[in-house]
């Protein structure tokens, strides 16, 4: 977190088209451990039980910071101090608060709950054996190393469906504005407004969902539904598309009830892995995943210019997350804390 938010702050000093890509560069070499990172400390914290809501709350972080950064950032844009421009200050402003963030992490959180003396000690020796028997029951049903994780289908297949999910979510991110704007010919600041929608249905998709496969301890529907329920809403949106009130409706759901699939879907792998291979295996996903953000806005900008239609658009990211639902339903994967 550290070494992102420093690159994010000195992106705001580059001068140069090579100091940008350079930036640019250094940034997602920062960026790509933390995600990975992340989910494997929440493992050594929260049991398989509790682990969906934990990881929903995490997630929260993302659709939260689009409610308060994009009206922050709009305001920065604006501002001229000091002979730098507002674009440089957003770089500078919103990169130094995760500075700090990360310094106390350093200092504050552990590692795992056994070297944790702000906890009481009879709290901390149960949380302490309820993770030993979460892992001793994962290692009965098998006990991978790093390259048999790799090599598992049920990996693979979660790689490919994380890919074809940030394939449609990525290029709906980039695109949102601009299918907004085409849909309903609404002023910038309507749009910005209405922008502000999926970011509140995806809290509570996350929160809602995140608490229910938790409760009911099921994984593949809760990741499964979502996805297809994005799906959906874009099939939907090519016929309602000339219909203002129903395409804006569409397109806003489909982008919101997107969020709600994260926590089920990386509960998924740590049923499985522990320890080594499964922080291996989270970068190896979310690494591949990520390259979504190339293709998706690259095979949208593609179709817009090609077809002059954005059903083309709205087509391709129904299809692919079709796609990565049924990707996600086709797995079997036992749960290690019922009994067989």
């Amino acid at each position: 977190m550290i070494s992102w938010e420093i690159v994010t702050i000195l992106t705001g000093f580059v001068h140069t088209a090579g100091q940008f890509y350079a930036a640019r560069f250094f940034l997602g070499v920062a960026e790509s451990s933390f995600f990975p990172g992340m989910i494997v400390y929440l493992t050594h914290w929260f049991r398989l039980r509790e682990r969906s809501r934990a990881i929903a709350c995490l997630y929260t972080a993302n659709p939260a910071a689009s409610l308060i950064g994009s009206p922050l950032a709009g305001w920065l844009l604006g501002v001229h101090w000091w002979f730098l421009a507002g674009w440089r200050w957003l770089f500078i402003l919103e990169g130094i608060p995760a500075v700090v963030v990360g310094i106390i992490t350093v200092f504050y959180l552990t590692d795992s709950p056994a070297q944790a003396r702000w906890l009481p000690p009879d709290e901390r020796d149960w949380l302490v054996n309820e993770l030993q028997a979460d892992l001793q029951a994962k290692k009965k049903v098998r006990d991978y190393t790093t390259l048999q994780a790799f090599c598992d289908r049920r990996i693979l297949r979660l790689i490919v469906a994380f890919f074809l999910a940030l394939t449609g979510a990525l290029g709906t991110i980039y695109w949102i504005p601009t299918f907004v704007k085409r849909l309903s010919g609404f002023p910038d600041r309507t749009v910005t407004s209405l922008l502000l929608v999926p970011a509140m249905i995806g809290i509570a998709g996350l929160l809602i969902n995140g608490w229910h496969s938790d409760k009911s301890a099921e994984r593949r529907w809760h990741a499964a539904i979502p996805l297809l329920v994005a799906g959906l809403m874009f099939g939907l949106l090519i016929v309602a598309r000339h219909d203002i009130p129903f395409a804006i409706l569409f397109v806003l759901l489909g982008s919101g009830s997107l969020y709600a699939y994260y926590p089920a879907f990386w509960a998924i792998p740590t049923m499985m892995l522990s320890e080594s291979a499964a922080a291996a295996t989270f970068g190896l996903i979310n690494s591949i995943g990520q390259l979504g953000g190339l293709a998706g806005p690259y095979v949208i900008g593609f179709l817009n210019v090609r077809t002059h239609s954005l059903a083309a658009s709205f087509g391709f990211i129904a299809l692919v997350y079709m796609a990565a639902g049924g990707l996600i339903l086709s797995l079997r994967i036992r749960d290690p804390l019922k009994p067989v």
